[in-house]
C-alpha cells in the first residue's frame, strides 16, 4: 500500500521529466527517443493519450506533434516486422517541419455540416489562420444518428510556444463559433 502511494506521488514528477512540451523540432536523441517510444507501443493498444484533447462536447483532436509522428511511423514499420530506417525518419521529420497539424473528429446533424468550417489557432493575443484546412465534405453517419467529419488542419510553430496552451477554435461558414480545444503543448512530446 505504502510502495502505491509513492508510485502515486512521484507520477507528476515522471511526468514532469518525460513532457519538456511539444518539441516542434527533434534533435537526434529526441528522434531515437519517438522510434523507440514507436516499437515499444506495439505491444499496447496506442501511443498513449497525451496527444488526444476531448472538449465538453465530446469532440476529440489529435495533437501530431514531430515526436507523435516519428513514433507512429516506428510503430507502423514494427507491425511490418522491420525498423524505421533513418530516411524514413527523416522524412517524417521533414513533413512535419514548422507546422503543427491537428486531426480533428467534430460532431454535427447532417452529413455535409463541416464543409466550410474555418479553423483557427488563438495563442495568447495571437489568432493563428492554418497553412492547410481540409474539412471531411460527406460526415460518417454513427449509430445515434448523428454524424462525425474527421477534419485536418495544420498551424505555423513559428508563432507558437512548444510549453504554452493554444486554443483552437472551429467557425461555421456563417463565422460563428461551433466548436473549441483548449490544447497544452507542455503536456506532449
Amino acid at each position: 500500500m505504502r510502495a502505491l502511494r509513492l508510485l502515486a506521488a512521484l507520477a507528476p514528477l515522471v511526468a514532469a521529466v518525460t513532457a519538456e512540451g511539444a518539441s516542434f523540432t527533434l534533435d537526434a536523441r529526441q528522434a531515437q527517443d519517438a522510434v523507440e517510444a514507436g516499437e515499444r507501443s506495439v505491444t499496447r493498444d496506442g501511443l498513449g493519450d497525451e496527444w488526444h484533447v476531448r472538449n465538453a462536447a465530446g469532440e476529440e483532436l489529435v495533437v501530431m506533434t514531430p515526436f507523435r509522428r516519428v513514433a507512429l511511423a516506428a510503430r507502423q514499420a514494427a507491425f511490418r516486422k522491420t525498423r524505421l530506417s533513418p530516411r524514413d525518419r527523416d522524412r517524417a521529420l521533414r513533413e512535419q517541419q514548422d507546422r503543427l497539424v491537428l486531426w480533428v473528429e467534430l460532431k454535427g446533424p447532417r452529413e455535409d455540416f463541416a464543409r466550410f468550417y474555418a479553423p483557427r489557432l488563438i495563442a495568447g493575443a495571437r489568432h493563428v489562420e492554418p497553412t492547410f484546412a481540409q474539412n471531411e465534405r460527406s460526415a460518417a453517419r454513427r449509430e445515434d444518428g448523428a454524424y462525425v467529419a474527421r477534419c485536418l488542419y495544420a498551424f505555423p510553430t513559428k508563432a507558437l510556444s512548444e510549453t504554452g496552451r493554444v486554443v483552437l477554435v472551429v467557425r461555421d461558414g456563417d463565422g460563428r463559433d461551433v466548436s473549441s480545444f483548449t490544447i497544452d503543448l507542455g503536456a506532449m512530446r
